[in-house]
Parts: C-alpha cells; structure tokens; sequence
C-alpha cells in the first residue's frame, strides 16, 4: 500500500524550492505526498505543481492584526488545522522548527506516525535571535527533536552541532542543490552593459539585502587597482537603490534587474565567477551552505566566497573558486584582485567535475536512504 507524505511548511508555497524538490523525489520514490501550506489571498487552497499536490490552509485568524499574541493565535489555528486535516498520513515531512509542532500533534492522536524533521538552517541560532525567544526556541527544539524519526540538515557542520547539542545521532545531510544541467556559457552581460572581453565578470544575484555582504562588495569593487574586474548586481531589494547610486560612481560596478526563472541560467552562465558573500553575523551563517554557490557551479562559474567555514572547506576541497582571507572590504579586494593570477580554465574543469556531485540526483539517493529506513 502506498504510504502518505504531508510535507509542511509554514509559507504560502510560491517560492520554495527545496520543499518542490523533496516532494517531486517522494512522489517519484512512491510515496502520496501533499504539500500543506499556508494560504494566501490570490493563491489557490488546492492545486498540483510539477506534479505535486498542494493543500493551502485558510485560517479564519488571517485578516487579524500582526501583534505577536495574534501571530501565536494565527500560528495555534494552522497547527490544528493541518494536523487535522492530515492525520492520516503515515509520515509527516516538516520542514523548520515551527512546523514540527504539527508532525509531533498527528504522531500523539495517530498510530504508527512517522516525523522527518528538516533543518533548512541552524534554527536556533539564525541573524536576530535572542533573549527570551532564543531560549523558548532551544527549548523547545531540544523537546521535540527527539520524536523525530529522522532528522535533516544542509551542512555537515550544522549536523554536527545538533549532534552534540540535543545529543541525538548526526543528522542526515542533504544538500540544497539543484537538478543537473549542463548549461551552455552565454555572453549576455558582455552584450548588454558594454563590457570588454579582457574584463572578469563577477556576478552577485539574489535579494539585495543587508547582511549579504553587498555594502562591503561596494566598496571593495570601489578600490581596485585596474578595471579588469567588474562586479554586476542583478536582482532586486531595499539596497537596489544604493546600488544604482554606486553604478553612476564607479565603472566597475554594474547593475542589471532581476529577469524571469526561465532565462536566469543564461545570464547567469555570461559570468566568469558568482557571488556568495555572507557576512558572519551568526552561527547559522557561519556554517551555512547557501544554495546560491551550488545555483553558480551548475551553471558553470567558479566562486567568490566569504571566509566562512562550511563555504571555504567546499572550495578548497574542490578547488572551484577564491575564498577571501578577511571578510573585509580589504579581503575581497585582494580575493579579487588574485582571480587575475589564476588559471581559469584548470577552476572551470573542477567546476564541470564538482557540479556533477553536487546536484539533486545524489541527494535525492539520501532522501530514499532516509525514507527506506522509516
């Protein structure tokens, strides 16, 4: 008989790739598997994406203020909601600590329930948390991980800790990569913004936000010896802004919006390195993998990383890019600054070799280890 999946998250499901990803590989494993959602005003409450059947949650609570005691009455009703909704299901996927809470409410009033609880980072220690809050979350945490059947994580660090920390056998990883694709290099920043071909294009794309590093970037960018090195912006965010100002400064520096998903990898292969730079301003940046870097060696560029364990240790095991010494404005500029000594096309063949392993195909081998043990 084939076995059910609630796989739930506590966002509207519109731009949640991982969550798409494990519940394609469960429906391809041969598991029933709905993603439980929340709803959003415009969103469909049922509907199938990639194949993927999708439950959004309607809570009577929404249209209520934001005030935290109405949040934790919003939050109450989705918990009750969902897990009865899906009580049924034999095992409950939740990714984040504030979807755990369902999983452990099914397995209590359920028989046989089985919980997969998914780390999308080192929840207890994310940029912002502390006092009061971070201590009820620790807490709470070290409770109910320990009704978990499994548990997942997305780097090899962050496992570690949670190892030690609730005293539980090391996490499983698996890894936010995306599917293999062999993507041809493409030319369009050089065509579009006017830029030579003996200069080094370093791309940063995503959300142009604070604590990604972008100011530092800025001003490295600002200071380097030769133009040989040009950094382009494409995205969009609260710093876009600041960043067009530096455009009109600086001839290394360059902005380009945001473009569709379908196109993305085409703009994204017309760099020569991308981008992760960020800031360690918490243990879950510290030891973070950020899908970004794997999005860039898919499609064929070395990169540029911060000096952060989990991100220095791939790079240099792999050998597929540059990783500043300092996260300083003066760490970047030399990391930069070095990419015009190296031998780009002995990187570009450990990139070709690297995103061979690091695609979703080998993780989803992890998946159904996991599942096939539950």
């Amino acid at each position: 008989m084939m076995k059910s999946v609630a796989n739930v998250v506590l966002n509207d499901f519109t731009n949640d790739s991982r969550v798409l990803k494990i519940s394609k590989s469960l429906v391809q494993l041969g598991f029933e598997t709905t993603v439980v959602a929340m709803h959003n005003d415009g969103l469909l409450e049922e509907e199938s994406l990639g194949g993927v059947a999708v439950n959004r949650i309607k809570l009577r609570s929404r249209p209520w203020s934001k005030s935290k005691p109405v949040q934790i009455i919003k939050y109450l009703e989705f918990l009750v909601r969902a897990a009865s909704r899906f009580i049924k299901s034999d095992i409950i996927h939740c990714n984040d600590l504030n979807a755990l809470p369902v999983g452990l409410l099914i397995k209590l009033f359920g028989r046989n329930k089985k919980i997969v609880y998914d780390c999308h980072e080192y929840e207890t220690e994310i940029n912002g948390l502390k006092g009061v809050e971070k201590r009820a979350k620790k807490l709470l945490e070290g409770k109910l991980v320990r009704y978990a059947d499994a548990v997942i994580t997305v780097s090899d660090s962050i496992a570690n800790e949670y190892s030690k920390l609730y005293n539980i056998t090391k996490p499983h990883l698996v890894l936010n990569c995306p599917t293999y694709h062999e993507q041809k290099k493409r030319n369009l920043f050089r065509d579009k913004l006017d830029i030579r071909a003996d200069q080094k294009i370093f791309l940063y794309q995503g959300g142009l936000s604070k604590g990604r590093g972008i100011e530092l970037l800025l001003e490295a960018f600002s200071e380097l010896d030769s133009d040989k090195n040009v950094l382009v912006f494409m995205g969009y965010g609260p710093l876009e802004g600041f960043i067009r100002e530096k455009e009109q400064q600086q001839s290394t520096i360059l902005f380009h919006k945001a473009v569709s998903p379908d196109v993305l990898l085409d703009y994204t292969s017309s760099a020569d390195y991308g981008v992760s730079f960020i800031e360690d301003s918490c243990l879950s940046y510290r030891y973070c993998l950020p899908n970004k870097m794997f999005e860039y060696l898919m499609a064929g560029l070395p990169v540029l990383t911060s000096n952060l364990f989990e991100m220095k240790r791939l790079v240099e095991i792999e050998g597929i890019g540059i990783v500043a010494e300092e996260n300083t404005v003066e760490g970047v500029r030399k990391a930069v600054e070095s990419s015009l000594d190296q031998d780009y096309d002995v990187i570009q063949r450990n990139v070709f070799s690297a995103r061979k392993k690091y695609c979703w195909e080998d993780q989803e081998k992890v998946l159904k280890e996991i599942y096939n043990a539950i």
